[in-house]
């Protein structure tokens, strides 16, 4: 069991060219299951964690409804956003500067077999987070994802979440809203959800500017609690 998490800053990183390098360090873990399984090996298996900023993206899940996307592709052009359809659950999202984008890459077998907890601490840990910002963000029934003012008419989302496993490893994640342009999230229906608003931690906050670097501090704090885990960095 392996509980030690090799941790990347991609920085501001295309949507594809991650997507595939997180299919890359995805198919690695699984290689290493399957040679342990066949040949008894015993080799560990490694964890990632990736942090990353994209351009103005939208992705769709694979049960997610195109009608959803609310503009042509020539719009989206016009916008500088690019689309794509991707293989985790939920429906569409947007990805953009002002995002901290997060990816774990885990061979859950080094943790806890179990994708519903699994996702809960993911949203705990950004409710933890947001709590350092005086927010009470919660959980919202049946909406994976992260909320504010759930159960009121102002109830507005600041995280999305989708995630993907097979053989108990994960990929995709969660997109927290930190100085995001809100204007983009009026081009689509947010998780296919309709009528409920999107927000970002500058606006509840009321500042200009939130620092990413120390938001993310404060995500790989209570990640490291929930999971019990240790962070590293390959120099």
């Amino acid at each position: 069991m392996n509980k030690t998490i090799e941790l990347q800053d991609l920085g501001y990183k295309d949507y594809k060219q991650t997507w595939d390098y997180q299919e890359e360090l995805f198919k690695s873990i699984v290689d290493t299951k399957i040679k342990n399984r066949r040949e008894a090996a015993g080799l560990k298996t490694n964890n990632y964690f990736l942090f990353v900023e994209h351009p103005h993206v939208y992705t769709l899940g694979k049960s997610g409804n195109f009608s959803n996307l609310l503009v042509t592709e020539a719009q989206l052009k016009e916008k500088n956003a690019t689309f794509y359809k991707v293989n985790r659950g939920g429906d569409i999202t947007y990805h953009g500067p002002g995002q901290v984008v997060g990816y774990p890459i885990l061979d859950l077998d080094n943790f806890f077999t179990d994708i519903h907890k699994y996702l809960r601490f993911l949203e705990e840990m950004i409710i933890l987070t947001l709590a350092e910002y005086g927010l009470k963000a919660e959980r919202s029934l049946g909406e994976t994802g992260v909320w504010l003012d759930v159960g009121t008419p102002f109830a507005r989302k600041i995280c999305a979440m989708g995630v993907r496993a097979s053989r108990w490893v994960t990929m995709h994640g969660f997109a927290l809203n930190i100085n995001a342009n809100l204007g983009y999230f009026d081009l689509m229906i947010p998780c296919g959800i309709r009528g409920k608003a999107v927000t970002s931690l500058n606006v509840e906050l009321g500042v200009k500017e939130v620092s990413m670097e120390e938001v993310k501090e404060k995500l790989l704090k209570h990640f490291k609690v929930l999971f019990e885990a240790e962070f590293f960095k390959n120099k």
